[in-house]
């Protein structure tokens, strides 16, 4: 028969005198002993009643969410009858503090938080020096302050905001709430989105690896703000016993960086299909293709049309993965805009790599080619270096060094440096 769990508590707390068997079989046992033996039993049968009082009444005011009535009318905790024998050590059963109260943890404090989501600000602050490109960027400048909330809004659904606080306008980056267990194994978005198109249009800036975007991304996919937009995502998983396949698809309002729709019916559609692949214990190979139609600025009835296409090489060693680390990725973007005196077709592409060396520095490099999407005839190329120095996953601090040749001729050279911190819960991006 197993024993109850408050009298197992005393016992392994308790030392109870036996007189030696081996006296016992000499002589007879005397009547004090007898006696002592008697009273040490009713003792510890006082003291297990006791504790078995005391543990119902706190599981009944765990359960209740209050405190234990003797508690809550101020009468004192009955007082654990002492063994004549035996020592009770601070922490053991009945001790648990000066009060001789077993600790509760959580209770209201743990509570407080529920109905509170996890709460973020990260800083970007960029510098410039040097002769400065097209783009005109500041000497010094706090480029964005990013305010996330997050919170699961039932066992169904979870929702995300992202607002951006830079110099010149407040706005919502993202705004949405997602469904993860739709019928059919969809996973759906409803709200404000960043667009899924290649690698780089659906990270936030504090989460590249460089200062800057690709020029690629600049003239061909919408620059910092990319397509994202008001609309539904909807992704799922293709089982197959091969590799990890996700296509997804987006449905947007069709007013972006990239498309103009001036019409309810001019809408946006963004696809994207990835496929990801372990070559390795420390490597793998993330490959995707992606798909952009809508109206554009051109003109009633004219759109723009954008394929993609990108790859991710990732090599982190099992045995040293905090100090060294390498990624390669490289994306290729054809653009075709129809305008009124017939299509312009563009291409741009990059390819960069980033070394870790050490335990908190990284070495990386990127190389640009860029046509204009308005302008073909006018191509961007460019070339940078960059060292990170990442005190810890709350902060982070870069110089790169950024050489680009502008189609109209002139080439800028500047050196940009970045410090970016971060304070509360920020949620993990997509891998």
């Amino acid at each position: 028969m197993r024993k109850p769990a408050s009298l197992r508590i005393v016992l392994l707390s308790c030392s109870v005198w036996v007189p030696p068997l081996t006296a016992r079989a000499e002589s007879p046992p005397a009547a004090e002993d007898v006696e002592q033996l008697k009273s040490q039993l009713g003792l510890l049968q006082k003291q297990v009643a006791a504790m078995a009082a005391r543990i119902e009444a706190l599981e009944a005011g765990a359960a209740s969410g209050a405190e234990p009535a003797a508690e809550a009318a101020g009468a004192p905790t009955p007082p654990t009858p002492p063994l004549a024998t035996a020592e009770v050590p601070p922490g053991a059963a009945g001790g648990g503090g000066p009060s001789g109260a077993v600790p509760l943890y959580g209770g209201v404090s743990a509570s407080s938080k529920v109905f509170n989501p996890d709460i973020a600000v990260i800083g970007d602050f960029l510098g410039a020096a040097g002769r400065e490109g097209e783009a005109g960027q500041p000497s010094l400048e706090l480029h964005e302050a990013e305010l996330s909330f997050q919170a699961v809004v039932d066992p169904y659904a979870r929702a995300d905001f992202f607002l951006t606080v830079g110099p010149d306008e407040v706005g919502v980056e993202e705004g949405y709430i997602t469904f993860p267990t739709l019928p059919g194994g969809f996973l759906a978005k409803v709200g404000k989105t960043r667009d899924v198109f290649g690698k780089m249009d659906g990270l936030h800036n504090h989460v590249l690896p460089f200062t800057d975007r690709p020029l690629v991304t600049r003239n061909l996919t919408g620059g910092e703000d990319g397509m994202g937009d008001y609309g539904i995502t909807l992704a799922r998983l293709i089982p197959n016993p091969w590799l990890f396949l996700e296509a997804t698809g987006q449905v947007y309002r069709g007013r972006s960086a990239v498309f103009d729709g001036t019409k309810r019916g001019d809408l946006a559609y963004v696809g994207h299909l990835r496929a990801y692949r372990d070559v390795s214990e420390s490597s793998n190979l993330d490959l995707g293709g992606s798909f952009a139609y809508g109206s554009n600025d051109a003109g009633p009835g004219l759109h723009t049309r954008l394929l993609g296409v990108d790859a991710t090489y990732r090599w982190r060693p099992l045995r040293r993965a905090i100090y060294n680390r390498f990624l390669a990725r490289t994306e290729l973007v054809w653009s075709r805009r129809e305008e009124p005196g017939g299509a312009r077709e563009a291409f741009g592409f990059y390819a960069s790599g980033e070394y870790q060396f050490a335990r908190r520095w990284f070495l990386g490099a990127r190389y640009d080619h860029s046509d204009r999407a308005a302008d073909p005839g006018l191509t961007d190329k460019g070339g940078s270096l960059l060292l990170t120095y990442w005190p810890s996953e709350f902060s982070q601090v870069r110089g790169q060094y950024r050489r680009t040749r502008l189609g109209e001729g002139p080439t800028a050279n500047e050196f940009l440096f970045q410090f970016l911190f971060a304070i509360g819960a920020h949620g993990a991006h997509p891998f």
